[in-house]
């Protein structure tokens, strides 16, 4: 990064990484844990960029531009915003991460990778490096957008609200960048979140035209709980690291835990480190001085040198003991704390010193039983909470007494690493945006003493029952507007159900029972009135038409499962209430096959969206509910026996395990028995079966998927809409069944078929990429056997157009450039066309940068570019040509590790080239090579 003309370099003050966590009341000990840094804005103290004149208390905008300008800032500011945290800073110590922030730097500028995601244990100092990173980057003029995912509220939890909080970011540092931002909040409303990616975050940086990548910083990533959509979601970025790159920070290396589809991601993992004994040691020397010592009895330096070893490294462990021994008003002097801290034999590093910590701390905060329960209740209550909320508000919903609130929280306060936000002292806030997840876990964990245990089920079904008697008082003129309601109504009105669904079993016979069920009693005239307010918060425009629509007979059931459909037309925004609604609709009414099809629906679809093998399990048990509550001869039975096969199968999609495919190709075949009419069941169930066929390779299996696929095709003549999937998918199984026995009548079909699809997909169709592709591939097949030119060129052209189709940063971009660089290598063997050649070889490079290792794919984009450069050295002689595609193919059995499909393909790729070059060099090492490489390949 090159330096700034008044400033040292980039580099040198990454250097000057420092220890403390912003925030905390003034009772708090200075923290070695900085609050995340969370928007240009936040901490920011005169500086000026483009017309923004930031200050640390004000933001002046000074607008230049006319009108349009004016409307298109209101419209950014319609985007979610980030939560308000703490701008509160403590003081940096000097050259903590300094080997850190070194290497981080380095393999930022040298780099492409898209993603660097730094992962470490709880409290080791993640946060405080994203800070950091966050003020290094604003200060040279490359932050885009810096968001902590600790304090994001459930209701903007989902990726595309969180896409869009980082978009406002941007809008709000850059505010050139507005009005691509407003372009895409008209067109991308909907779409799919790599649309989102693309339209909200990446042409916006783009517009900007800045020299080098600007960075978005998202800390606390594993405390999001869609984190796995959204890196799976970041792969379709992978060419566009010039423009912006990712730093992300969590306790879990994504790569090692195998989050779904991570291996498609360019992304580099760094693992961080303890913080070293000297800068802990300073720490404790500098704040050790600061505490009111009693009598003169102050901390020795055995007692420094101790609590270093006991620390472990973990700042948040040190930042504790300092908070402890500095909380005013302690009942004990500091002395005796520091004795009996120094005297644990438990290391954090250890069994359970972190927790021990926190067990030995709270009993001092919170020494009598009365203590105790109510700061279960109110601790217990934050975890649960959503919202922030008045004291008086807070009391009522969790039952704590108003006059112990504030001492609650002072208390508190020795053990918080965040401050409130300004101007929102006595308010009662959300516990995740004050303390640190590692305390959180603690109270919830199964093995922490009952003085101190939380039960988040009991919390949420508590603030369940407060809504619950909230919503039942609800003053009749609230019907059309939220803003007549009282915050706690308000509060009541939009979180119920979240709360509700969290805090109650699925169980209808144990929701029967409870006091939920009896208390909804009492809303049985003001259902349709919350209904009405609840929908208003998100989708106001959709009041009317409900209201409208609705029913007089309508039931609580009914109206949530109307809700859940609205909600579900948002694109996902919305997606944590509406199912939420359902979770709650079918409890009420456990013998509602309707509902129960609609949970499992809602969980299959965001399932297919995310890849989140739970919430396709999630979907397998709701579709089994509805299932047995459809006894055979209820004419609704095949649709939930192929509801189950489908769960089951995207079930066998995620984890590959055989037996859920056998038991969904067996719901499948109910289903069919039941509606043999049905096309798209004879499809799913021909699908399943070539799932199957890939493993046991019976060609029977094979042949029935086929028989199934032709009864399908007959049932959608022309213009059924979906004809041209039929199409394909025969013509697919058929392929297949040409590449098992070489039956030239099948490819000839299998041509015909793709040939017939493609005329029903014309240029402005999506799918016609598609088409393209797989006539193309079945070309190429018959190619190989009859070699005749024409047939060859047709697939190249049909594989120019569908590149043309996916300009970058299309996802499956990739494939495309595959697909035609092999076309062209075959090309260049029959007219040893040199252009023809160096075109392959630069479509092979692009694809390569498209598949970053580990990607599933790369294998086969190294070996065409290998045999590539191997016919460039048959051609001009150069060695050193011969030795990149030796480099390329060595990667191959890398990824392909024993037992990969395709693993013995790849040793013989690289054996082959490894034999041209010995017979070129006679270099003996690789004939050595070639040895080990054939003792396995059984040569």
């Amino acid at each position: 990064m090159p330096p700034k003309s008044e400033k040292p370099s980039l580099l040198t003050r990454f250097s000057r990484f420092v220890m403390g966590r912003g925030g905390g009341s003034s009772s708090s000990a200075p923290s070695l844990a900085v609050s995340p840094g969370i928007s240009f804005f936040k901490r920011a103290r005169n500086v000026k960029t483009g017309d923004l004149n930031i200050n640390a208390n004000n933001v002046t905008v000074f607008h230049e531009g006319g009108a349009q300008d004016h409307a298109q800032r209101a419209r950014l500011e319609t985007l979610p915003k980030h939560p308000p945290m703490s701008t509160k800073r403590n003081e940096y110590l000097p050259n903590s991460r300094q080997p850190d922030v070194d290497k981080l730097c380095e393999r930022e500028s040298s780099s492409t990778d898209l993603v660097l995601c730094i992962h470490g244990p709880a409290g080791i100092g993640k946060s405080t490096l994203a800070g950091h990173l966050t003020d290094e980057f604003r200060e040279s003029g490359r932050l885009a957008a810096s968001i902590f995912l600790g304090v994001v509220p459930v209701e903007m939890s989902e990726p595309e609200t969180i896409i869009k909080m980082i978009s406002h970011e941007i809008g709000s540092i850059h505010p050139r960048a507005i009005p691509k931002i407003v372009e895409a909040m008209d067109q991308r409303h909907g779409t799919s979140l790599e649309a989102h990616l693309q339209g909200y975050i990446v042409e916006p940086l783009r517009s900007l035209g800045h020299p080098q990548p600007l960075i978005v910083i998202m800390d606390a990533l594993d405390e999001w709980r869609n984190h796995q959509t959204f890196l799976e979601a970041l792969a379709a970025l992978n060419s566009e690291s010039s423009v912006v790159k990712f730093f992300l920070t969590g306790r879990l290396n994504p790569c090692a835990y195998h989050s779904p589809g991570i291996d498609k991601v360019s992304i580099y993992t760094y693992a961080l480190g303890p913080i070293s004994k000297e800068v802990i040691k300073a720490y404790f020397h500098k704040y050790l001085a600061m505490v009111r010592w009693v009598d003169g009895r102050k901390a020795s330096s055995a007692d420094v040198e101790k609590l270093t070893e006991l620390s472990g490294g973990l700042p948040v462990w040190a930042s504790t003991v300092i908070g402890l021994l500095s909380h005013p008003f302690s009942k004990s002097p500091p002395h005796e704390i520091l004795t009996e801290i120094v005297g644990s034999r438990r290391q954090v590093g250890g069994s359970d010193g972190l927790g021990e910590l926190y067990r030995n701390a709270l009993m001092r905060l919170f020494p009598s039983s009365d203590a105790q329960e109510y700061f279960r209740r109110h601790m217990g209550a934050t975890i649960g909470l959503q919202e922030s909320l008045t004291i008086a508000d807070f009391s009522t919903l969790s039952g704590v007494p108003s006059h112990l609130i504030p001492e609650i929280q002072f208390s508190l306060s020795a053990l918080q690493i965040r401050s409130p936000p300004p101007g929102s002292e006595r308010m009662v806030h959300p516990a995740t945006t004050l303390h640190h997840l590692s305390l959180l876990e603690y109270l919830q964990a199964p093995t922490t003493e009952a003085s101190f245990a939380i039960s988040t089920f009991n919390s949420h079904s508590a603030i369940s029952l407060t809504c619950l008697e909230q919503l039942s008082n609800l003053p009749p003129s609230s019907f059309d507007s939220n803003s007549r309601l009282r915050a706690l109504q308000r509060y009541a009105v939009k979180y119920w159900p979240h709360h509700a669904f969290n805090g109650t079993p699925r169980s209808n016979d144990q929701w029967s029972q409870s006091e939920h069920c009896s208390a909804l009693q009492m809303m049985s005239d003001t259902h349709k009135q919350w209904a009405a307010l609840f929908l208003r918060g998100f989708m106001p425009d959709e009041v009317d038409s409900m209201l409208e629509d609705a029913g007089e007979d309508d039931n609580m059931v009914s109206t949530l499962r109307e809700l859940a459909r609205r909600l579900g037309e948002a694109g996902g925004e919305h997606w944590g209430f509406q199912v939420a609604c359902l979770e709650v609709a079918v409890r009420i009414d456990g013998g509602d096959a309707e509902a129960w099809s609609d949970l499992g629906r809602c969980y299959d679809t965001r399932g297919l969206q995310t890849g989140n093998l739970w919430m396709h399990e999630e979907a397998v048990v709701a579709f089994r509910q509805a299932l047995n509550l459809r006894p055979d001869p209820h004419p609704s039975r095949g649709d939930s026996f192929h509801d189950v096969a489908g769960a089951l199968r995207s079930c066998y999609q995620q984890n590959g395990d055989l037996n859920i495919l056998d038991e969904g190709i067996s719901c499948y075949r109910m289903a069919v028995i039941l509606s043999p009419d049905r096309a798209s069941y004879l499809s799913n169930l021909a699908l399943a079966l070539q799932d199957l066929y890939c493993h046991n390779g019976d060609l029977t299996t094979l042949d029935e998927a086929i028989s199934l696929l032709r009864d399908a095709l007959a049932l959608r003549p022309a213009p059924h809409p979906l004809r041209p999937w039929s199409l394909d998918g025969l013509a697919t199984a058929l392929d297949d069944l040409y590449q098992r026995n070489g039956d030239i009548k099948a490819l000839d079909e299998a041509v015909l078929l793709h040939r017939k699809a493609l005329a029903l997909r014309p240029p402005s169709n999506a799918d016609r990429p598609v088409s393209l592709g797989n006539l193309a591939g079945v070309l190429k097949s018959l190619y190989r056997r009859n070699e005749d030119l024409d047939t060859l060129n047709e697939a190249i052209s049909l594989e120019r157009e569908a590149l043309g189709l996916r300009p970058a940063p299309h996802p499956n971009r990739s494939i495309s450039l595959n697909n035609l660089a092999e076309s062209l290598l075959m090309l260049y063997r029959h007219g040893k066309d040199i252009g023809t050649l160096d075109e392959c070889i630069s479509l092979g490079c692009e694809a390569l940068a498209l598949c970053p290792s580990p990607h599933p794919f790369r294998y086969t984009t190294l070996n065409i570019l290998a045999d590539a450069y191997l016919s460039q050295f048959e051609q001009n002689g150069a060695v050193e040509v011969l030795d990149e595609a030796i480099s390329l193919a060595r990667e191959g059995p890398v990824l392909c590790r024993p037992g990969h499909r395709y693993r013995a393909y790849c040793l013989e790729f690289l054996v082959r080239l490894l034999k041209r070059r010995w017979e070129f060099t006679g270099d003996d090492r690789d004939c050595r090579e070639i040895e080990d490489w054939e003792v396995e390949l059984g040569n």
